[in-house]
C-alpha cells in the first residue's frame, strides 16, 4: 500500500467552485416549486447509514431558475446538511436518476478533483462514524445546529497517495453496500406483494371464492367483481361481504404484556438479561431503520414480560406533531433470532397477542392501514407533555370486519414465508453492516490491504 497522506479536504477539491453552499431560502422557496424540472436536494435525500443518496422524494425548479441559482450538483458530488440535522452526508452516484440537481439552502456541496482523490473513497471517509462526530463537534449554531464552508474545507482526511488504491478500497466497501441495497429492494418487493394481496382481498373484497361450494378457496374467482353478495353494514357505514363478522378490535386480542426498563447492570434481583425494544426500534424491526435496542436487566419474576413469536409491539407513548403514536411491529421466530438476548418492550410500548394466530397477518395489515390513515391522532391524550395512545378505549370502540377463518388461513400461508424471508434478509444486512463498519477503518488506516 502506498503511503497514507493526512491532509485537509480542501487539498483535494476540484478547481473553481468546488465547495459551495445552497442559495438563500428566499430564492428557493415554495413559490418556485413545480412538478418537474431540476430536482432540489434536501435533508431527506441524505443519510448517515449505508445508502449514499436517496434519489427520490424531490420538489423541482425550472431550468431557468436553476441556471439563475448556480448551485448545481452532479454525479460524484458529495453533499452535507449544513443546518438542522448536521452530519448527514450523501454522494450522487453514477447512473443517478437525473443529470443535474440543485442543492437547497441548507446544503453544502463538495466536488473532488479526480486526479487527487477517488470521490467514493472520500465519501466513505466522510460518512464514517469518526468524521460524523468531528462534524457534530464543530457545530457553530447557538439555537439551530450549523456548519459552514470553512468547517467542511478544514475537515481532516487520510488517504493513500495512489488514487487507484483509494479506488480499490472504495470498491470493496461499495460491493457490501450494493448487496445491502439489493437486499432492501428484495424486502420492499416482498412487502409490496403481501400488502397488495391484503388490499385486494380484504379492502376491495376480491378474495378467491368457490361459488359452487359457497366458501373461500385458494383457486376461486374474485368475490366482489364476480357478483358475490355484499351487505350494507350500518356500523361501518359501508358494504361488506355477506356473512362477515363485525366486531371491535378488542375481540381479537387475548392478552397484553406491559413494558419494563429494569436496570443497566445486574444488581440484586435484577439479573435476567434482555434486549429492550423502544419506539425508536420499531421501524428497524420492520426493516426501514436501525435497531439500537439496549441490553437491560429485569427481575426474574417478570419473565412473563418476555416477548414471544406472534406478539405485536405497539408504541403507546411518544410520537410527534406529524407522527401519531401507535406504530406497530410484529414478531416471528426469525425476528427474535436477530437479537442476542430475549426481548421485552419498554414502558413506552405495549405488547399484545391475539386469540387466534390464523388472523395474525390480518390483524397486522389492518392495524397498519389504521395507523397510515392518521386515525390514531384522534385517540391521543397528553401526560406531562408526552402524547399517549388511548389504547384500551380505541380497541374497544373501533369496529372492523373479520373475514372467515378459511380465508385468513389462506392469507397466513401466503404471507408467512414472505415475512420469514424478509427477517432473514434483515439479519443478513445487520451482519453486512457490521462487517463494513469493522472493515472500513482498517482499510483506510492500512491495517488491511486490497490485493
Amino acid at each position: 500500500m502506498s503511503k497514507l497522506r493526512k491532509i485537509k479536504l480542501n487539498d483535494i477539491a476540484a478547481s473553481g467552485r468546488s465547495v459551495i453552499s445552497g442559495p438563500f431560502g428566499s430564492n428557493i422557496g415554495k413559490r418556485f416549486f413545480q412538478e418537474s424540472g431540476v430536482p432540489i436536494i434536501r435533508g431527506n435525500n441524505l443519510t448517515t447509514d449505508s445508502k449514499k443518496f436517496v434519489d427520490e422524494g424531490f420538489v423541482f425548479l425550472s431550468e431557468e431558475k436553476a441556471d439563475e441559482l448556480n448551485s448545481d450538483a452532479v454525479e460524484g458530488d458529495i453533499l452535507f446538511t449544513a443546518a438542522g440535522t448536521i452530519g448527514q452526508v450523501g454522494m450522487i452516484p453514477r447512473g443517478a436518476a437525473y443529470k443535474r440537481y440543485v442543492i437547497s439552502n441548507k446544503q453544502l456541496r463538495f466536488r473532488v478533483d479526480p486526479k487527487k482523490a477517488n470521490s467514493d473513497y472520500v465519501y466513505y471517509w466522510l460518512a464514517s462514524p469518526w468524521i460524523f462526530k468531528t462534524i457534530l463537534n464543530k457545530n457553530t449554531g447557538s439555537t439551530v445546529p450549523l456548519i459552514n464552508l470553512g468547517i467542511i474545507k478544514s475537515l481532516p482526511i487520510s488517504l493513500p497517495e495512489d488514487v487507484s488504491e483509494q479506488e480499490k478500497i472504495a470498491n470493496v466497501i461499495s460491493k457490501i453496500d450494493t448487496k445491502i441495497e439489493l437486499n432492501n429492494r428484495i424486502n420492499a418487493e416482498l412487502e409490496a406483494m403481501a400488502k397488495t394481496l391484503y388490499d385486494y382481498w380484504f379492502v376491495q373484497f376480491d378474495f378467491p371464492f368457490d361459488f359452487a361450494q359457497g366458501k373461500p378457496a385458494a383457486n376461486g374467482k374474485p368475490y366482489k367483481s364476480s357478483g358475490g353478495k355484499m351487505v350494507y353494514n350500518p356500523t361501518l357505514k359501508r358494504e361488506i361481504p355477506g356473512g362477515w363478522e363485525v366486531s371491535p378490535l378488542s375481540s381479537w386480542i387475548a392478552n397484553d404484556k406491559t413494558g419494563d426498563w429494569g436496570e443497566e447492570a445486574p444488581q440484586g434481583n435484577y439479573t435476567l438479561q434482555v434486549n429492550c425494544i423502544r419506539g425508536a426500534d420499531i421501524n428497524g424491526l420492520n426493516g426501514t431503520g436501525k435497531i439500537t435496542a439496549p441490553t437491560r436487566f429485569i427481575l426474574e419474576k417478570n419473565q412473563h414480560k418476555i416477548l414471544s413469536p406472534y406478539d405485536f409491539i405497539i408504541e403507546i407513548s411518544g410520537g410527534s406533531p406529524t407522527q401519531s403514536t401507535g406504530r406497530m411491529a410484529f414478531l416471528i421466530d426469525e425476528t427474535l433470532s436477530r437479537f442476542s438476548y430475549r426481548l421485552i418492550c419498554s414502558n413506552f410500548c405495549k405488547a399484545i397477542s391475539i386469540k387466534d394466530n390464523t388472523f395474525f397477518y390480518n390483524f397486522a395489515y389492518q392495524w397498519n392501514n389504521i395507523y397510515n390513515s392518521g386515525l390514531l391522532f384522534g385517540w391521543e391524550g397528553k401526560t406531562s407533555g408526552i402524547k399517549n395512545l388511548l389504547f384500551d378505549a380505541f380497541v374497544t370502540k373501533h369496529m372492523v370486519c373479520k373475514p372467515p377463518e378459511k380465508l385468513a388461513e389462506i392469507f397466513f400461508e401466503f404471507a408467512e414465508p414472505l415475512q420469514r424471508k424478509k427477517q432473514k434478509v434483515l439479519k443478513e444486512n445487520e451482519y453486512l453492516e457490521a462487517l463494513r463498519d469493522w472493515l472500513l477503518p482498517m482499510l483506510m488506516n492500512g491495517q488491511v490491504t486490497v490485493k
